[in-house]
This record gives C-alpha cells, sequence and structure tokens, in this order.
C-alpha cells in the first residue's frame, strides 16, 4: 500500500495556512512532547504523525522534548523507548533531543518573577485542604489562608522550599490567579512542589519541581513553538498557559491548539490501566503484541507505513469520536497486500500422501513471491510425495460451495499439482489421520490437458521438508468495543486473545528476519516474534487475519 501523497485539509492546517498568509509566522515549529512515564501507545502514535508530519509538509522543524516534571514515574527506560518509537514511525526530530529539565533554572526564576509580582504564593495546606477549597464546577472556591502572605515573605518561604529545608507535602508554590473562575485550572493551580527524589537527568540538584502546566507553556516558549498541538483534555487549560505566558518576562507566546484525542475501539488509552495489564500478568510485558503500545503493535507486525497511513484516514478533529478497529486492520492489510512476500505454512495439519508419487523423489517448485509484483522475485520451494495440507481444507462429503480437496474430488496444490482424494486412514477415535491420493504429473504449473475443471487451490508443505514452529495466534485484548468503562478487566478480556499451535513452514522462512511481515498463503499476514523469536527460534505472531472475522460478530458485514 503506497501512502498517498495528498497533503490532508484540516482546521490545523488552515489556521497554520492563516497564519503563514499573514505574516504573522514565517515558518511553521511543532514539537512532540511525551512524558517519561510509560511506554507510548496508539493515540500518541496520531500525535506524533500530526506534529512531525505538520513540520515536514511546510518545510518546518518538530522538536522532541520530554516533560520530565515528575522524576517519581519517570525513567531512562522510557526516554529510550519513546524515542526509538518515534524514529520507527520514520521521524527525526530537529537538533538534539530536549528535555523540560534543561529548563529547570529558567523555570525557576520564572516563578521567583511571578512572586515577586504578586503573582504566586507559598501555602502550606495540605493537598487535601487545597481540594476541599477549591470548590466545584457550580460552587466558587475559597482562598487559602496564606493567599495575601507578603512578598517578601513568599520569597523566603519559596527559598527554604528550593534549599530542601521543608520535608514533601509541607507546602506548594500556587500561581494566584481567580478561586471564582469558571475554569477550575485558574483557581489557584499548584505551579511547584517538593519531591525529595533524585532526577534522572539532572540527578540531585534539585527538591522542588514545578508542575506539568507551568513547565509546558514555558518550555514551548522557550523553543520558540509556533502551533502547540494538543489533545482536547487540556482544552480548558489553554486559560492557564496564557496567563503564566502573558504575566513573566518572556517573548515568544505559542498558539495552542487542541484536537481530539483517538478513541480506538477493543483497546483502553489509559497508562494506568495499561499498567494493570502489565502487573497483573494479563500480558507478557509493554511490548506484548496484544498492547496498543508502539512496541507491542511493532512486535505484532504493523508497519510505520501503516499506522501513518491510519492516522491520515482518521483524520483531526475536534469531534470526540470512537474509531473502529477494523479501520487500523484494514489499513495494515492494504499495506501488507501489496509489500509482503507470499509464503505457505500449514498451522493444523493433516498428512497427505500421493500414492503415483515416485516414492522417495522430491523436486523443487518454482513459486512467485509475490502474485502481481514480479520485481519480488521467485523462491524455490521442495516437494514431495507425502505432504501436510490444513486439516480443515478437507471433508469426505462437500456441497459445491466447498472449493477444497473432497474424497473423489480435485484440487490444485497451490504453484505445484492437481491431486485427487481417493481414500482415508483414520485412528481409533475417527479422526482422520492420512488422505490417500493421486496426482496428476501433466498439471505442474498448467490446467489439465483434457480440460476439465478443478475445484480450487489450497496450500501445503512438503513433510520431509517441514519446519516446526511456534505459531502465535494473537487476536483482540478485549471481547467488547468499550472496555475502557469495565470496573475490572477480567470481565472484559478475550480469553480467545492468544492461541498457540505448532505449525509447519516451508523451509524459506528458517531465514525470515524478525519483524518482516509475510502473507502465510490463505491464512493471514505474520512476522518473526522480534523477543522470542531470535537466533534458531522459530516463533511467528499473526499480526491480522486475510479478512475481518470480528465484522459479523459486531453486526458488521
Amino acid at each position: 500500500m503506497a501512502e498517498t501523497g495528498v497533503r490532508p485539509s484540516n482546521f490545523i492546517r488552515k489556521i497554520i495556512d492563516d497564519d503563514l498568509a499573514s505574516g504573522k509566522h514565517t515558518e511553521v515549529h511543532t514539537r512532540f512532547p511525551p512524558e517519561p512515564n510509560g511506554y507510548l501507545h496508539i493515540g500518541h502514535a496520531k500525535s506524533i504523525v500530526l506534529n512531525f508530519g505538520i513540520a515536514q509538509d511546510y518545510q518546518g522543524t518538530c522538536n522532541l522534548r520530554f516533560d520530565d516534571t515528575n522524576p517519581l514515574k519517570e525513567s531512562i527506560e522510557y526516554v529510550k523507548s519513546i524515542k526509538n518509537d518515534v524514529r520507527w514511525l520514520g521521524y527525526e526530530w530537529s537538533g538534539e533531543v530536549r528535555y523540560s529539565s534543561d529548563y529547570f533554572d529558567r523555570l525557576h526564576g520564572y516563578a521567583v518573577e511571578l512572586i515577586e509580582k504578586g503573582l504566586a504564593y507559598v501555602d502550606f495546606c495540605s493537598q487535601e485542604e487545597i481540594r476541599a477549597m477549591r470548590g466545584t464546577l457550580t460552587a466558587p472556591g475559597q482562598h487559602s489562608p496564606y493567599r495575601d502572605t507578603p512578598v517578601e515573605t513568599n520569597l523566603a518561604e519559596f527559598a527554604k522550599m528550593t534549599a530542601g529545608e521543608y520535608p514533601e507535602g509541607h507546602c506548594s508554590l500556587r500561581a494566584k490567579i481567580d478561586m471564582t473562575s469558571s475554569f477550575m485550572c485558574m483557581r489557584d493551580p499548584v505551579i511547584y512542589r517538593i519531591r525529595h527524589v533524585e532526577h534522572h537527568q539532572t540527578g540531585d540538584k534539585w527538591c522542588v519541581y514545578p508542575m506539568y502546566d507551568f513547565t509546558h507553556c514555558i518550555s514551548d516558549a522557550i523553543e520558540n513553538i509556533t502551533h502547540s498541538l494538543c489533545t482536547l483534555e487540556f482544552q480548558d487549560n489553554r486559560r492557564l498557559y496564557d496567563w503564566v505566558l502573558e504575566n513573566i518576562s518572556i517573548d515568544c507566546h505559542p498558539q495552542q491548539i487542541e484536537f481530539s484525542r483517538l478513541n480506538l475501539e477493543y483497546t483502553m488509552m489509559s497508562k494506568r490501566r495499561l499498567n494493570e495489564l502489565v502487573v497483573e500478568g494479563h500480558v507478557s510485558g509493554w511490548d506484548d503484541p496484544r498492547m496498543p503500545t508502539i512496541a507491542g503493535i511493532r512486535r505484532r507486525g504493523y508497519t510505520p507505513a501503516s499506522i501513518r497511513e491510519f492516522a491520515k484516514r482518521i483524520g483531526v478533529t475536534k469531534m470526540d469520536n470512537v474509531v473502529e478497529m477494523g479501520v487500523l486492520e484494514s489499513c495494515i492489510r492494504d499495506d501488507l497486500n501489496a509489500t509482503a512476500p507470499r509464503a505457505m505454512a500449514v498451522l493444523d495439519p493433516v498428512k497427505v500422501v500421493l500414492e503415483n508419487y515416485p516414492e522417495g523423489q522430491h523436486e523443487e517448485i518454482d513459486a512467485p513471491n509475490h502474485p502481481s509484483d514480479e520485481s519480488m522475485g521467485t523462491r524455490k520451494v521442495p516437494f514431495s510425495g507425502v505432504l501436510y495440507i490444513e486439516r480443515e481444507d478437507f471433508r469426505e462429503e462437500a456441497n459445491k460451495k466447498f472449493k477444497r480437496l473432497v474424497l473423489g474430488k480435485e484440487v490444485r496444490l497451490r504453484n505445484a499439482y492437481v491431486i485427487k482424494a481417493e481414500r482415508v486412514e483414520k485412528n481409533d477415535a475417527g479422526e482422520i489421520t492420512t488422505i490417500y491420493c493421486s496426482y496428476d504429473p501433466e498439471t505442474l504449473g498448467k490446467a489439465p490437458a483434457d480440460g476439465r475443471k478443478v475445484r480450487g487451490v489450497i496450500h501445503w508443505v512438503s513433510v520431509p521438508h517441514a519446519v516446526p514452529a511456534e505459531i502465535r495466534l494473537y487476536d483482540r485484548l478485549f471481547k467488547v468495543p468499550m472496555p475502557g468503562s469495565a470496573e475490572t478487566l477480567e470481565e472484559v478480556l478475550n480469553p480467545d486473545s492468544l492461541k498457540v499451535v505448532e505449525g509447519y513452514l516451508e523451509p524459506s522462512l528458517m531465514d525470515a528476519p524478525v519483524e518482516q511481515g509475510y502473507q502465510f498463503e490463505r491464512v493471514g499476514y505474520f512476522c518473526r516474534d522480534s523477543v522470542d523469536g531470535q537466533g534458531d527460534n522459530l516463533v511467528f505472531n499473526r499480526t491480522v487475519g486475510l479478512r475481518d472475522s470480528w465484522a459479523k460478530m459486531d453486526g458488521k458485514d
């Protein structure tokens, strides 16, 4: 699937176009500002594609900045994973990686400036007391007893906070705005709190750390960001974003623009709930192929091109909506249908013996790596008189709609001969163990000479050459479209989200690179697992089926 070359149009691009046309800006400078407190998920991928894509399309620049204001929840592991995710999606940031912690000295100076202007004060109320005095959506908040503390006292107390003279939670620095505001974020928000913890970038230099809302806008301004793009939950916070920049001595004032976040069926986007899945052992880790994390979908076999195309298809709006999982799955199917080499694998085998094939003989058959792209070349597939086929591809009796192997009827083996089922052998339980067939030696790569019609085509693997492999059949992690509303994970988890079988592969797959997508013909799209499939270990993950098996279950044809 080639990505569409047409630049998408949306309200954000209209704002940028108007800003450039009016001369408000002469260039576009965006940023992607993740907090390094977890792995990125598919929702972040939408933001990455938006911010970096806009910068590319307008020949501008995009920064990668870690908003690292809470060292209690942050780690270098998350920093590394986020950088890997951005690069995997096909983007490179402008200059060096930035960190909000790079600006801690300047942020502290701006906090002092607000105190000096009478616009911030040190509050010794507990967090519970502050929360109680904050008010509600229908009732105004109450002033803190420390709100009118003199400037000199506030400066001295903030200096003590900075020097580590107070324990955590003893006090905090609050902006002095409006306790009657209809926007809760404007009711004297906390802008600095005490944290006696080492920071992954600054070590033990600081014991006071700025809050996200105070840090984010100033970091944008320091970096001369022109358009600060964020999701709708920050819409009200735009008032605080603008208030901070209007009341400190800084020249740049970026424009915050909000867009709807990604809500995707059969997934959760809450880092807290995703962490529950990992901690409670419902998945193997943050990169489990069932997780909506970028690391997880990458390991499952999704491609960067498919994720970028998905972001383009769903678009950018201000309307909250839920995207069908089928849209994402369609993107990866379209991509892999065009780019994935073909191979044969049998996941539920039953043995076929060609009784008239010369005993002990084998041959190599040329098979195209792609049915419609000759540039992908061909491969040699070994063929013998004993084969595996899928158990579901044979029936002793069937109606005309069944286009596979039936007792007494013919079918073509993919890229090989026409065979006819003559008789079967069963075990004591009545299960078919062997299908005895005859083959037509004149039908390699051509139709039967007498013009008879063949029912269909099935895939196969030669038994003497078959390579055993662990096949992980991944499916949707949740069985309901909106699992986030459930009280417990157990009630919405799909018990069939992973089935493991031993399959048999054609030998060419022994050298399959990890994460390389393949179409196992007539079965689905698979890739070699990047964690457990290294070296001599043959472990393949199902990326997606050839068609949407959930459509009828969802009531969608």
